[in-house]
């Protein structure tokens, strides 16, 4: 028997909308088909604003409708009414930083610690350090989960293998995923492994505030973000709105990238951010032939960074081809044994005793 219009409105009624209600009592619904077992409806929001700030509420409408029975594909559309509000007058001050919300930076409720890592320019390795330390913590006993933060290029479903779409079964909350011991999120597990986020900043920012506080992360000893490259929205977000016990920077050795490096230490210490230390990735690369050590990127720069900021050196992680064969096969190589595993692990052990993890 085909799912009745009032089934699919009673499980709209269970999304929980930002700012309270849901999308029926706000009356967003519209243009709801009902053909055989397939369901196709618009959410129309009043403004744009509005729209950018239920980022997330299409996939979780889709979900509750599709929970029901005789329900085997729900397309879900969201619109706008009317034009975007006009900007406000130009200001001489050109970037001025979002207003923090009342009462500060703000924990999440069931997760003890939560460690950024961060990068001043992409392609230093940061996603692969944040899913193999991830689960290096986890594989010494830690609680761990992991939140994909780079909203316009995820990359952790891929390394952790994992593309299975989170569930939201009461329409308010998402489900996070387990895979390697590790509870992850990540914007790429509700997308099209090939279809582009082509959102403005304040999307962004709703985007990610949601993946915080709507994932049932339940009970964490640490949560690891990874956040995308460089100085943007999402590090801002971040650091005004979550208490974080720190940040951890990834830098290759060589002088370009400890440039950007530096940058992303600044905006920690102007955004108050503790910096709970650096880590040199692509440090060494050893011959698989010959065992002939290479030092192709530089080797210590990043050491004697740390050392001239007095800030702690986490850390050299070698360059290896298994590195990237185990991320791309989506088992993190500290999911093994070997010595690039010992690596993450002595890393792991170090968060461990000094209380950062």
């Amino acid at each position: 028997m085909a799912v009745q219009r009032e089934e699919v409105l009673a499980a709209l009624r269970s999304v929980a909308l930002p700012g309270g209600g849901d999308p029926v009592s706000r009356d967003l619904v519209r243009a709801l088909v009902i053909e055989g077992d397939q369901v196709r409806f618009v959410l129309e929001a009043a403004t744009p604003e509005e729209a950018r700030a239920f980022s997330l509420v299409p996939a979780l409408a889709e979900a509750a409708v599709k929970a029901l029975p005789g329900v085997a594909g729900v397309q879900v559309v969201m619109t706008a009414h009317g034009p975007a509000a006009k900007p406000p007058a130009p200001s001489l001050k050109i970037g001025q930083h979002p207003t923090p919300q009342q009462g500060g930076p703000q924990r999440i409720s069931g997760i003890d610690r939560i460690i950024a890592v961060a990068s001043g320019k992409g392609g230093v390795g940061k996603s692969t350090v944040s899913s193999n330390l991830a689960v290096a913590l986890a594989r010494q006993g830690r609680r761990v989960g992991l939140l994909d933060a780079d909203i316009y290029g995820p990359s952790q479903p891929r390394m952790m293998g994992v593309s299975r779409r989170p569930a939201s079964p009461d329409g308010k909350t998402i489900e996070p995923l387990q895979a390697h011991g590790v509870t992850m999120m990540s914007i790429g597990l509700m997308l099209r492994e090939d279809e582009a986020v082509i959102w403005r900043g304040p999307m962004i920012m709703g985007a990610l505030q949601q993946l915080l506080g709507q994932v049932a992360w339940g009970r964490l000893d640490v949560l690891i973000i990874d956040l995308p490259p460089g100085t943007g929205d999402i590090q801002l977000t971040l650091c005004q709105r979550t208490h974080l016990t720190g940040a951890i920077v990834v830098s290759t050795p060589q002088d370009v990238a400890l440039l950007d490096a530096r940058k992303a230490l600044d905006m920690f210490v102007k955004l108050k951010t503790p910096v709970l230390g650096l880590i040199e990735n692509m440090s060494t690369y050893i011959c698989p032939n010959c065992g002939h050590e290479e030092h192709i990127f530089g080797h210590g720069g990043v050491a004697a960074e740390a050392a001239k900021l007095d800030l702690p050196f986490l850390g050299e992680l070698p360059l290896s081809l298994d590195v990237r064969l185990a991320g791309d096969s989506g088992t993190p190589i500290a999911a093994g044994e070997g010595p690039i595993a010992e690596a993450y692990a002595r890393l792991a052990a170090r968060l461990v005793a000094g209380g950062m993890a």
